[in-house]
């Protein structure tokens, strides 16, 4: 069985729970509050910002050369969508600007730059695996089991249940894979870890937007 498939049936449970979670279940039938998404787009722009600069260190670590172009198009990939954040998204759900990094923002970026940075290479691939993953798993679900037309957040919905996001997602599955067969078995353990790790850190800033959740000082 692949690292992907074993790893994945340990989240299931978190998964479960983030497709079962208000904020996904309301974004779905299009009665997610304007306020809670707002709030959302803001910190997904700061996120996804901190999430490039995470797998272009990835990139410049990555041994293989393939693999270090395709890290390095991931990252140019975030940085053209946190861009049209700006560009698109903040008008059309009339944003302001992205206010300030939160705590669960501020927590989820720290965990992926240290960890793009100061672990082994395979175990920072693994570490942002989920971003890609769930949110194409959550995409997916929330297009195939839409309630409404004309849902005010159908632009954000098919942006990740798209094809071309789909490709993406596949080929760093394949990449985790790949570098997991010439890990040892210490080494395949902390990339599940870490793979948890963010899988939790995905339902936490879904929850935390649904929440408001701000600094309380």
């Amino acid at each position: 069985m692949k690292w992907t498939d074993k790893t994945w049936q340990q989240i299931e449970p978190i998964y479960q729970q983030i497709i079962e979670m208000p904020f996904i279940e309301e974004l779905q039938n299009g009665r997610l509050p304007l306020e809670k998404f707002q709030f959302y787009m803001g910190q997904d722009s700061f996120y996804l910002e901190n999430f490039s600069r995470s797998l272009a260190i990835i990139g410049a670590r990555a041994e293989r050369v393939d693999h270090a172009l395709d890290f390095i198009r991931f990252a140019e990939g975030a940085i053209v969508v946190e861009k049209a954040l700006h560009d698109s998204y903040f008008k059309e759900f009339g944003l302001a600007d992205r206010g300030n990094i939160e705590p669960t923002t501020h927590h989820y970026i720290n965990f992926l730059k240290s960890t793009a940075a100061l672990d082994q290479v395979e175990i920072a691939m693994a570490a942002v695996l989920p971003c890609f993953w769930i949110y194409q798993e959550v995409g997916d679900y929330i297009y195939e089991n839409q309630l409404v037309k004309d849902n005010p957040y159908q632009k954000w919905i098919d942006t990740y249940a798209g094809e071309e996001f789909g490709e993406l997602v596949t080929k760093a599955k394949n990449i985790c894979d790949t570098v997991a067969e010439n890990c040892t078995e210490a080494q395949q353990k902390r990339m599940t870890q870490v793979f948890i790790a963010g899988s939790r850190l995905e339902f936490m800033f879904w929850d935390s937007a649904y929440q408001l959740k701000k600094w309380g000082v």
